[in-house]
């Protein structure tokens, strides 16, 4: 079973005040280091399948097919409470084991190295149609 584990932050002032771009470098460093060696202890264990980063939001843009087809972009939208920052694909035997991938995550070093316990979401991807 795939499951896409998904790291959401937060776009508030004070969480973006707190954000890891505000952190001392060491702190940075020791965080994209558990980043990491998280991924590399799942692709050792075979259960990782993809792990990406994301650019910030003011980045991203939504598109649509215009009515000759051709693509209208628009920007992001200032409403938005979270925003996607980075996201795993794991292939496990269950979804408990999915949970517990997303808990290990969560527990990435923050600012001090106190643990983050940031909220992972955690949904299965569909090999085909719903029975």
């Amino acid at each position: 079973m795939k499951f896409l584990l998904m790291m959401n932050m937060k776009t508030d002032a004070e969480s973006m005040a707190q954000g890891i771009m505000t952190w001392p470098k060491e702190d940075i460093q020791a965080h994209i280091g558990f980043m990491i060696g998280f991924a590399g202890e799942l692709k050792e264990s075979g259960e990782l399948v993809a792990a990406e980063g994301l650019a910030w939001p003011s980045e991203a843009k939504l598109v649509r097919a215009g009515a000759d087809g051709t693509p209208v972009t628009d920007g992001v939208f200032a409403e938005t409470k979270e925003f996607l920052i980075g996201y795993w694909i794991v292939d496990v035997e269950n979804a408990e084991q999915a949970y517990k991938i997303a808990a290990r995550a969560s527990m990435a070093p923050g600012k001090g190295g106190v643990p983050l316990r940031m909220p992972i979401e955690v949904r299965q991807i569909m090999s085909g149609p719903p029975e």
